[in-house]
């Protein structure tokens, strides 16, 4: 019988009410990977402790003498660059955190059935590259471009469409200095590790990591917008299928707490003694930069402002917060929430919609502060 790719490949879905992680959902899981929450501690995420999201296979890449990125389109000359040829250039270094779009996606209901990440798809890395608008200055961008396009050189099948992975950027964006976008080749003072995107890939601060095209190949000028897989069906918040709905960019502020004290090992509750517990955990906001942050120890009914570490000139980054906090004995949920100078604030009850995109709702992390008398 003669197979297609819809029979391997099926329509995005909601889980059923009461339905676990089915086999699918963990297999992603279990290739994919999350910053454990005690590495907030580090301004710079080590590069195996920053989440990881991989849409198909990480591909085998050749070494540097055989890789090209293209410029291509609707430009005055064809480019070609080598990675050789590109670290040779003035290179530029941002410090940037990247979130996953899905972030948060497992703590919906109904659950979109995709990747399950809870709150930690995050990690915040110094990406040295050059600056994309100055290739495309070099290549020398038409007058009717519209759109630039990246493609990755991971291929792969998604509802049904094989395709390599693209993603576009408008071209005020692309060719925009604030943020800087960049053509990447290091992460953290050394080569792309082949889970992030070596040897090049794309890093658009501000914007979630779906924007972030590993493996680059590939960067086209087009004079209409683009409307591959990865931009107009997936990445879009909608609440029913048949929506166009709105395109998936900035990074909504979020906070999270570094859980204090030690955890179980199942439940993850974590276990303090009684008296002053410093929290610290980090902020940030593609929209605009963090001016707040506050804490909650009560499970959300009352709230104290955190104190909030300057950015040291690094807007793209998370910052770091502080609260001193006196532990009571009994069981507490600490909660942080943080807002941003364009007005932007983290809910309390996370608004749904069918991909499970731009999760930002508060933290809740249960605490157990020990009684003195119960203390081992």
């Amino acid at each position: 019988m003669r197979r297609r790719l819809a029979d391997v490949s099926g329509p995005a879905r909601l889980a059923a009410a009461g339905e676990g992680l089915g086999p699918d959902e963990l297999a992603l899981a279990a290739r994919n990977h999350a910053l454990p929450l005690e590495a907030l501690r580090y301004d710079v995420t080590p590069p195996g402790l920053h989440y990881v999201l991989t849409h198909y296979d990480i591909p085998a890449v050749p070494g540097d003498d055989a890789w090209r990125l293209t410029v291509s389109g609707r430009v005055r000359r064809t480019l070609r660059f080598s990675p050789g040829r590109l670290r040779a250039l003035p290179a530029v270094v941002v410090r940037t955190t990247m979130e996953c779009a899905g972030n948060g996606r497992a703590l919906l209901s109904p659950r979109p059935v995709s990747q399950p990440w809870l709150v930690e798809a995050v990690g915040t890395a110094d990406w040295t590259g050059v600056p994309l608008r100055l290739l495309l200055d070099d290549a020398g961008v038409g007058p009717d471009a519209v759109d630039v396009v990246f493609t990755g050189a991971d291929h792969g099948v998604e509802r049904g469409v094989e395709q390599d992975y693209r993603r576009a950027l408008p071209l005020d964006v692309a060719l925009g200095d604030d943020p800087e976008i960049l053509v990447a080749y290091a992460m953290n003072g050394a080569p792309l590790p082949p889970q992030h995107g070596s040897p090049l890939r794309l890093v658009v601060p501000g914007w979630y990591g779906m924007a972030q095209v590993k493996w680059l190949r590939d960067v086209e000028v087009v004079d209409s917008p683009f409307t591959g897989f990865q931009q107009s069906v997936a990445y879009r918040i909608r609440q029913t299928p048949e929506e166009a709905g709105e395109p998936v960019t900035l990074i909504a502020p979020r906070a999270l707490l570094i859980p204090p004290g030690f955890p179980d090992f199942m439940s993850r509750t974590r276990v303090v003694a009684a008296g002053p517990v410093l929290l610290a955990g980090r902020a940030w906001s593609g929209r605009a930069p963090v001016t707040s942050v506050d804490v909650s120890t009560d499970d959300g009914l009352t709230w104290d402002p955190a104190g909030l570490e300057p950015d040291h000139g690094r807007r793209w980054a998370w910052r770091r917060w502080t609260f001193a906090w006196s532990a009571a004995p009994g069981a507490h949920v600490l909660s942080v929430r943080a807002r941003d100078g364009a007005g932007n604030t983290q809910p309390l009850e996370q608004p749904w919609n069918r991909g499970g995109f731009a999760n930002n709702v508060v933290q809740r992390v249960p605490v157990l502060c020990l009684d003195p008398a119960d203390a081992p």
